[in-house]
């Protein structure tokens, strides 16, 4: 946060914020020892404490965002599960450093038994909008090809979130740059019942419009995105694919404007803003992912 509050200071402005914070519990990628391993996010010991942190981090975003700026966040959950589980789970040492799975292991916890989902997505939704906030929109991303889950008493898990946030109840959103193909059924003679401004016969009678099929229409875009994960050659285990984050860039902002990424991770967000014609301002704490961004 010191390096958003410095930006803040140095008069940096941004359009729009597009990231993905460390998940919960999920990935220790900092080794014990590491010198910035007390600024590491997402091996807090309880929710409440992760989410706390995040609450602090996006409040240092919101000094930076434009007024009508907005704020989108892809974040997935976290399922509890005993320590001695975490133990178990490490992957060992890669050429940039020990990277641990951490597979939801928190603290004793009153409210939460092991093999609890922890709803950690809406936890922070919420707490991000009595922030101050406004909370516009759950984005689900459906990962058409997810990996497998070793479990047999659930279903695989096959989505994160998308969170569409704003600094103001009105700020800027172009729907026109994100639009569609519509994929409504044709109706009777090859019609395309797409509904337009109904008209009145002679009769009286009312009756909505019909256009013959010609160019495939657009329409606005729906919040169910499917989107399909991308392997990446490197040390990182949670790179979001372009193709997820550039309707968040084309919509959010105008060419010209500067996207903000305080999770920069492999530079994602920076690499899709920068082919938009968007400037990138962004930020990361473990330096072996810098080597790793895909900037060129």
């Amino acid at each position: 946060m010191r390096l958003l509050r410095r930006m803040r200071a140095d008069g940096v402005r941004v359009q729009s914020c597009v990231t993905s914070p460390p998940y919960f519990g999920l990935r220790i990628y900092l080794p014990p020892g590491h010198p910035r391993k007390h600024l590491e996010i997402g091996a807090q010991g309880t929710p409440e404490q992760y989410i706390r942190r995040l609450v602090q981090v996006f409040r240092a975003v919101r000094d930076l965002l434009a007024d009508d700026g907005t704020l989108w966040i892809v974040i997935g959950d976290s399922y509890a599960a005993r320590r001695s589980d975490q133990a178990a789970s490490t992957r060992g040492n890669t050429k940039h450093g020990s990277v641990r799975a951490a597979v939801g292991a928190i603290r004793p916890h009153p409210d939460v038994k092991a093999k609890d989902l922890l709803g950690i997505p809406w936890t922070l939704a919420f707490a991000l909008r009595r922030d101050g906030w406004y909370l516009r929109q759950s984005i689900i991303w459906h990962k058409p090809n997810v990996m497998p889950e070793s479990v047999t008493d659930r279903c695989t898990r096959s989505h994160e979130h998308v969170f569409l946030l704003s600094k103001q109840a009105r700020y800027y959103f172009d729907h026109e740059a994100i639009r569609e193909p519509s994929v409504a059924p044709r109706g009777p003679g090859n019609l395309n019942p797409v509904r337009r401004p109904p008209y009145e016969r002679s009769s009286g009678s009312i009756r909505a419009g019909l256009h013959k099929i010609g160019a495939r229409p657009l329409r606005n875009k729906r919040d169910v995105w499917t989107v399909a994960t991308k392997a990446f050659k490197g040390g990182h285990f949670a790179v979001f694919p372009d193709r997820l984050i550039v309707p968040c860039v084309l919509a959010g902002t105008r060419i010209g404007d500067t996207v903000l990424d305080p999770f920069m991770g492999s530079g994602t967000t920076a690499a899709v803003a920068l082919r938009l014609q968007r400037h990138f301002v962004g930020c990361e704490l473990n330096r072996s992912f810098i080597d790793q961004q895909r900037l060129h």
